[in-house]
């Protein structure tokens, strides 16, 4: 796409042309002290994925690929306005809610004999099989519904025509290429497409679509058609949890005036609502400068980091190819490689 900044670039635009927020070096040596305490655990493996959540997929095969595009084709917009009134789905003994619904909606589908994750079935599923699917144990149903049926018909017809039904199938014309890959996606499903003018510039978040490549490598543990040579050249994710996280550990700074808009917004109890009630600079500015794009290689060139290397991971500290999980509720951040 001539004249689209990449995420990376994007982001380094963006920071630096940013008037709301800003990195603290203070803020960023916490953290990276706070990640180097991690460094030797299991959640910077490879398969700490799979461990992450019971409803993650133990396979490597196919299945759980076309699992994981499935998931990251309908991974978005789970926000809540009040936490004690939101969709939920229960599912095995466990209600699961945000995400964790959506993939707990689909497992539970499977188990019914309901082929979800099939692109022949997805590609012309109605409206009401979609509700089915996805609904609710509350009366509060899973949002955008109408949406994700759109989206799913799409992509499901679009899988059909290119890749004969397998989202394997496209993973495999990468060359085992987390950038190929990248580009496959976006060029080829318009919902992973999320890009933006900025300042006179056209960049890119791709924020799903890097999901998506991270998921696979992660659900292929990063062996055979996963093995992804330059998975490292993927960028953090633009989670709308990730500010949250690191403005409560110092990391990121925001302006009075942007913070006022904020807490204006949550005491209206609109907070659900919050990127329609900013400038649309303003958010961008939030949203990709303190998603950690620009903020994660400050953490990285913190001192004492570059001596992981003696513990065999030296190169995964370095690289940005991270699930970075986050519990803002209680300010805990989790990493998985």
């Amino acid at each position: 796409m001539d004249g689209l900044l990449t995420p990376r670039e994007s982001a380094k635009f963006v920071a630096e042309n940013s008037r709301d927020v800003f990195i603290d070096g203070g803020g960023v040596r916490r953290v990276a002290e706070l990640l180097l305490a991690k460094a030797s655990g299991p959640e910077l493996r490879v398969g700490a994925w799979k461990a992450l959540h019971e409803l993650n997929p133990r396979a490597a095969d196919e299945a759980a690929v076309n699992w994981v595009f499935v998931i990251d084709t309908l991974n978005f917009s789970f926000w809540s306005e009040h936490d004690e009134h939101k969709c939920l789905v229960g599912y095995r003994g466990s209600t699961y809610s945000g995400y964790w619904s959506l993939c707990a909606a689909v497992n539970r589908a499977l188990d019914e004999g309901i082929p979800i994750t099939s692109a022949s079935y997805y590609a012309t599923v109605t409206l009401d099989q979609v509700r089915h699917v996805l609904r609710s144990d509350t009366d509060i149903p899973m949002p955008l519904i109408e949406e994700r049926h759109r989206i799913l018909n799409e992509t499901g017809k679009i899988l059909l025509e290119k890749f004969e039904g397998s989202f394997l199938n496209c993973v495999r014309k990468s060359d085992k290429s987390a950038q190929k890959l990248l580009n496959l996606i976006v060029e080829s499903f318009p919902s992973y497409r999320d890009v933006t003018q900025f300042e006179g510039k056209r960049i890119s978040f791709y924020k799903r679509a890097q999901i998506l490549v991270a998921d696979t490598w992660s659900v292929l543990e990063g062996k055979g058609d996963g093995c992804f040579k330059d998975i490292s050249s993927i960028t953090m994710f633009a989670d709308y949890r990730l500010p949250q996280v690191l403005v409560h550990l110092g990391a990121l700074k925001y302006s009075d005036a942007l913070l006022e808009k904020l807490l204006k917004a949550f005491r209206s109890l609109k907070s659900r609502c919050c990127r329609a009630m900013l400038p649309l600079k303003t958010w961008e500015e939030a949203f990709l400068a303190s998603s950690s794009f620009w903020w994660l290689p400050a953490v990285l060139g913190v001192p004492g980091l570059e001596k992981c290397s003696h513990m065999g991971i030296g190169k995964k500290w370095r690289s940005e190819a991270v699930h970075f999980g986050v519990l803002s509720w209680s300010g805990i951040v989790f990493w998985s490689l």
